[in-house]
């Protein structure tokens, strides 16, 4: 049976890292779930890779078409960004396993709407000031850092990864990402076509 595997946690855990080196094992064949979202592009990001960059405009049509599939809102220093999956046909799973990186409320939902025994969580874990470190780095090589939504989405992490929404959401797994290659490894133990040759 075909799986979507949902690669989750606090921003700058290395989540992104972690589905580019996973999405590059070719034995693994998964297949990409890219979201969407209203927010702005980053420097280096690609329309299509990292997400689908839409606009509102966008959103609201595929909202009139009744193709989201879970979304979620944030207050940002900036306003009001989305991010969303969208049933657009990447998703078979007659005939495939796909790996994503969402949110625990976009878990939830995937739960909800494919069934719990197809969707398994890989959640990311890693100290909070190598986190910061992280994601201060990444803001000042932005052509215009945003030092405020830095520091909104980092305090809004602990409370949309607290212990109880982790539990409540039965994760109880963790995968500790201080060393890359050890926590690649450990999650490969988990997949597919991986099982049996690590």
């Amino acid at each position: 049976m075909s799986k979507i595997y949902c690669l989750m946690g606090k921003s700058c855990s290395g989540k992104d890292t972690i589905f580019r080196e996973l999405m590059d094992d070719t034995s693994l064949n998964l297949k990409p779930i890219v979201l969407y979202t209203t927010r702005p592009k980053r420097e280096n990001e690609i329309d299509g890779k990292e997400y689908f960059f839409i606009d509102e405009s966008e959103l609201n049509e595929y909202k009139e078409m009744d193709k989201i599939i879970e979304m979620r809102e944030y207050d940002t220093i900036d306003g009001k960004w989305y991010y969303c999956t969208i049933d657009d046909g990447q998703i078979d799973l007659n005939k495939n396993d796909y790996l994503g990186i969402v949110t625990l409320e976009a878990y939830k939902s995937f739960r909800l709407n494919f069934g719990g025994d197809k969707i398994v969580p890989i959640y990311i874990t890693l100290d909070d000031g190598i986190r910061l470190q992280r994601a201060l780095k990444r803001e000042m090589e932005q052509v215009t850092p945003n030092y405020n939504e830095l520091c909104r989405r980092f305090i809004a992490d602990n409370e949309d990864f607290s212990e109880e929404k982790l539990e409540s959401s039965k994760i109880k797994e963790k995968y500790c990402n201080y060393e890359l290659q050890k926590c690649i490894d450990n999650i490969k133990k988990i997949l597919p076509i991986s099982k049996n040759i690590i």
